[in-house]
């Protein structure tokens, strides 16, 4: 399997670390790779549906200006 680095903002890490502790995943891992996967099939069927490239605002994703890293 690919290995990926990825930053993201303390509230998102925060927010993985509880799931982790609360049992809904093993581990952080998990936890990171079945959330992406989830987003990833929302934005299929949820996303544009045309050839155009998404547009992303210039203060990043959700408007947080942290830097994203895949």
């Amino acid at each position: 399997m690919p290995k990926v680095d990825l930053n993201v903002p303390e509230h998102l890490e925060m927010q993985i670390a509880q799931l982790v502790e609360q049992g809904e995943f093993v581990d952080r891992n998990e936890a990171v790779e079945e959330l992406l996967s989830t987003g990833l099939k929302a934005y299929k069927t949820s996303g544009p549906m045309d050839d155009e490239e998404p547009e992303f605002e210039d203060e990043g994703m959700m408007g947080h200006e942290d830097e994203y890293v895949f």
